[in-house]
């Protein structure tokens, strides 16, 4: 089986790049090991290297395992998109109000 290769935005790889930055020191900050996230993540240290780097190809889930493992971080995910501006302003700009009818 080959390497997965994804192509993103430059501007795209240095948010996940900070973000496996932000995991890391977030574990260092805790005073975790790689070796204790790892059995508590359910992946290998390869995985977590892969993590803290910031790679593309890491599925979200395994993003969300070590999150996890990091004392409930997981829950920050559902922070993600939460507040989402530009939706809500195209959508309030799409909203058509409807006109009275004859009586």
């Amino acid at each position: 089986m080959g390497k997965k290769t994804v192509l993103l935005m430059p501007k795209t790889e240095s948010i996940l790049e900070q973000l496996g930055e932000n995991i890391r020191m977030a574990r260092l900050r805790r005073n975790l090991s790689m070796r204790l996230v790892c059995e508590r993540a359910s992946i290998s240290r390869a995985t977590l290297w892969q993590v803290e780097k910031g790679s593309p190809s890491v599925a979200i889930g395994i993003y969300a395992a070590v999150l996890h493992a990091l004392d409930g971080g997981d829950k920050e995910l559902l922070k993600v998109m939460k507040e989402d501006e530009v939706g809500r302003t195209i959508q309030d700009l799409n909203i058509k109000i409807p006109k009275r009818g004859r009586r």
